[in-house]
This record gives C-alpha cells, structure tokens and sequence, in this order.
C-alpha cells in the first residue's frame, strides 16, 4: 500500500458494447497499474462475460469500498448489482443499461466528492440507453459537472498522442457557433486546456487558437472574429501569464501541431476540431473531460454496437485513456497531500 499512489476508478461501460471486452484486455496487461490502486466497478455477471469475449481472465480481490482498494497495491474490484443479466440484449440500446451505467458511475462520482478517488477512466458509453435510463442532461459531461457542484468553464478535450484538443462550443447546431465566440469563452477555453495540459505532465505547453474564418478571417475581408474577439482574448492570455499564441487558419494549424510545434489548439466549434484529430488518428483517441475537480477519461469511440460480443475490439484507445487517467491522478494525488501538509 501506498499513500502517494492515486485510487482509479475503472468502469466496464455500456453493458450491452464493448466495454466490459475492453476492460478485460486492459487487466490482462497488469503492468499497466503499476503505482495506482485501481478498482473495477461493475456488476460480476458482466465482467466474466467480458472476459469470456475477450478470451482473458484474471482473479480480481474483492473490496467492499473504496477505502479499502487504497490497502491494494494495483487491483482490486467492487461487485455491484447495476443491471440483471436478462435485461441486457448484446448490441441494442435499453433504459436498463443506461440506468446501469448512470448508477455505476454516480458511485464513482460520489467517492470522487468525499477524496476516496484521484481519477476516473470509464468504457465506453451509449448515450440514448442513458437518456431511456434517465440522464436528465445533454451529455455525460453535464451529468459529471453537475454531480462535482462545476460551476466554472467546462469543456470535453480530445486527445491524440500528444496532441490535445479544446473547443469554444460543443454539441450545438453550426447555425449558432459564432453565437460562441467570446472573449471570455477563448480565454476560459485556452486557459482550462493550459492547466490541464500541466496537470497531465507537459511542463511548458504549447497552445495555439485557430481561427473561426476561412483563412483567419482575410483581414476582416471574411469576417471580424479574429480581429475583435480572438486576438484580444490572447492577448488578455498572455497579458496573465499563458503562452496563447494565434489566432492561425483553421485549415492549416494542424499540420504544425502534426508537426510537433503545438501540444494543443483551441477550436471553434466541434467539427474544425474532431474532424482534423479523427483523421489524424481514430483509433487512438481519448476524450478527457475538461474543468472537473478530478480527471475522467474515456476512449475516444463509441460502444461499436457491430462487433460487441466479437472479441474484436482494439484495447488501444482504453491503454491510452488509463495512462492519462493514470498519470493525472498520480499528479493530483501529489498535489491533495502536498495541501494536506501545509
């Protein structure tokens, strides 16, 4: 047991997707929980058919709390009774697999309220199961900030490698995107992404902002965003201390992050972003939620509802979003008795 070592929370996801499959390819690689105690949530029904698909199998100690995984070095699991097994159809959306996920990761949340957890790393999820199982918000980032008490700037970040993404607007029509851009939401944008990027172990990073018009607005010639809210909003950025350089043509800053010269850049809106990053690399994305009080991540896709049940799926993504989960927890758990020792 460690004091210094964060507890991680880890959810099996979806029970009709993916998601138990994909956990249990990333325990069967235990190196990977080296200095954290990590605890499976889930329902035990669920995680042996998980590790059936998966074709791998691990003997898992048993906890009854989150206290008590902090006593085991690497894993442990809690058993809870989220869903009946027959109330579950392989690959087909249901209320009763959302309210199985909203009930696993509201007891995850609730431990992250009273400190019991540094950081939580969910499977994936199906957003109309939840909705059918009672999500009363748009996405499972409002449900997080929401239970947290958030009452700042939030965002979802999309990473890739080490490149990450932020954006001034989200899951809203295009129609209404310029509505978004403001002074304050650049500046709470850029400056949420810096700190988390420090968070996450990037010392100095290096953050552009695009633009919202084609070719940077051409002068004002194509528009006036970048001239009267984007620019101003770096330089108040800069003015406080964050490195915020821009704003660059929307079509053309990628290519310097792919190069290496960004570690993230500020969107616009959701597709200037998630287009460029999913064409960069699908199949290694990790969503982190940006601006909670603890960090949650999760694989950048879906609950691949085509081939759950397969043992087909690519553990790849969920080693990512662990490793950031896992790196971040252990920077937060440093800073947690850091404050207690004052």
């Amino acid at each position: 047991m460690s004091a210094t070592h964060p507890v991680i929370a880890l959810t099996l996801g979806d029970p009709a997707g993916i998601g138990p499959e994909l956990i249990a390819r990333l325990i069967a690689e235990r190196e990977q929980f080296t200095g954290t105690h990590s605890v499976l949530v889930g329902d035990s029904w669920l995680w042996e058919q998980g590790q059936r698909h998966a074709g791998l199998f691990a003997d898992l100690p048993q906890v009854a709390s989150f206290t008590e995984a902090r006593a085991h070095e690497g894993l442990s699991m809690m058993a809870v009774d989220s869903v009946e097994k027959g109330d579950v159809t392989l690959a087909q959306e249901s209320a009763a697999c959302g309210a199985s996920t909203l009930a696993v990761l509201t007891r995850c949340i609730e431990a992250a309220q009273s400190g019991q957890v540094d950081a939580i790393c969910f499977a994936p999820l199906n957003k109309l199961s939840m909705k059918k199982g009672g999500l009363a918000y748009e996405d499972e980032l409002h449900f997080f900030a929401e239970k947290l008490g958030v009452s700042g700037y939030f965002c979802e970040f999309n990473t890739l490698g080490t490149l990450w993404t932020s954006r001034i607007s989200s899951h809203i029509p295009l129609k209404d995107a310029a509505s978004y851009v403001t002074q304050e939401r650049v500046i709470a944008a850029s400056q949420l992404i810096h700190d988390t990027l420090k968070l996450a172990g990037f010392n100095t990073p290096r953050i552009a902002v695009a633009a919202f018009n084609p070719h940077g607005g051409e002068g004002g010639t194509c528009g006036r965003e970048e001239i009267e809210v984007i620019a101003p909003a770096i330089a108040k950025c800069r003015a406080q201390g964050y490195p915020i350089e821009g704003p660059f043509p929307a079509d053309t800053i990628f290519i310097k992050a792919r190069d290496g010269e960004y570690d993230a850049i500020v969107t616009m809106y959701h597709d200037q972003g998630q287009i460029a990053i999913k064409l960069l690399g699908f199949k290694s994305g990790v969503t982190v939620q940006g601006g909670l009080p603890i960090p949650i991540t999760t694989p950048a896709h879906g609950t691949a509802f085509d081939i759950a049940g397969q043992g087909k799926a690519d553990v790849g993504p969920t080693r990512n979003a662990f490793a950031i989960a896992k790196r971040m927890g252990t920077n937060l758990r440093a800073l947690r008795l850091e404050t207690a020792a004052v």
